[in-house]
C-alpha cells in the first residue's frame, strides 16, 4: 500500500474516531463510541473536535489531492476530496447554521466510503493503449 493510501485511511478512520468521542456535537457517532467503549475520550472532546478532527481532515485531503494527481481518473478525485471539503466547510464555514451536521455527517460518509472504496477496488494509473 502507497503512502497517500495509507495516510488517506488513517485520517479517515481517525476522524471518525474523533468525532464518535464528541457526543455532544455529533449524538449519533457520539452514541456509538458510547457503545463501543470510547466515552471515556469526553474529558479531551475540545481537543478532538477543535485541533485533531481539522488536522486529519486536511491530511486526507492532502492524500487525496496526491492521490489524484497521480492516478488522473477525475471522478474518484473530485469524490476522494469532496468529503474532506465538506468536512471542513462544515467545522469551519457553516457551523452555526442547524443543517451543518448533516453536511458534516454527508462528509464522514464520503470520507469512509471512498477509503473502502480504494481498498476494495483500488484505481489502477491509466495507461496509453498503443
Amino acid at each position: 500500500m502507497k503512502i497517500p493510501a495509507l495516510i488517506d485511511k488513517t485520517s479517515s478512520f481517525g476522524t471518525l474516531f474523533a468525532a464518535m468521542s464528541c457526543a455532544g456535537c455529533f449524538p449519533a457517532l457520539g452514541a456509538l463510541g458510547a457503545t463501543l467503549g470510547i466515552g471515556f475520550l469526553s474529558s479531551y472532546e475540545g481537543f478532538l473536535f477543535r485541533k485533531l478532527i481539522p488536522a486529519l481532515v486536511v491530511l486526507a485531503l492532502v492524500a487525496n489531492c496526491i492521490s489524484w494527481y497521480r492516478h488522473r481518473v477525475v471522478s474518484r478525485g473530485l469524490l476522494s476530496i469532496a468529503g474532506p471539503v465538506a468536512v471542513l466547510a462544515a467545522l469551519f464555514a457553516f457551523w452555526h447554521y442547524d443543517w451543518s451536521i448533516y453536511l458534516f455527517y454527508t462528509g464522514l460518509g464520503l470520507m469512509l466510503t471512498v477509503s473502502l472504496l480504494d481498498i476494495f477496488h483500488p484505481v489502477k494509473k491509466p495507461q496509453c493503449q498503443i
